[in-house]
Order: structure tokens, then sequence, then C-alpha cells
């Protein structure tokens, strides 16, 4: 994901259609980590997850170690 303004305006209209798929049509959403992931991909995409997966001694970070 490309982390800026244009990327932030999608996060409600994605996070809203990945609900969507979880409640009505019970599917599961995973997570793919992969190192790093940090900032607004952790705090928005990446939570959101069912099950979250990541690399062995990945970084994953929101603000930084």
């Amino acid at each position: 994901m490309q982390e800026g303004s244009l990327s932030l305006m999608q996060m409600a209209k994605i996070s809203s259609a990945s609900y969507n798929y979880q409640s009505n049509k019970k599917l599961f959403y995973v997570s793919i980590f992969t190192s790093p992931t940090t900032g607004g991909v952790t705090a928005s995409f990446g939570m959101l997850g069912d099950i979250i997966v990541a690399e062995p001694n990945a970084y994953i970070a929101f603000a930084g170690k």
C-alpha cells in the first residue's frame, strides 16, 4: 500500500467491504506481514485480519521501535 492521503481516503471503503465479506459471506481475512510492515499499513488493513501471519523475526511496528 502506498501510504499517503489518497490511500488513507480509501481505507474506510476497503474496511467496510472487508467487514461485509467477513460477516455476510462468512469468509475470513488473512493478513500476511512481510518485513518491514509499519505505519498506516499496520494500523489499517493489517490489523483487520481474522488471522495475522508474519515472517520469522519480521519488523512489525506502528510508530518506530
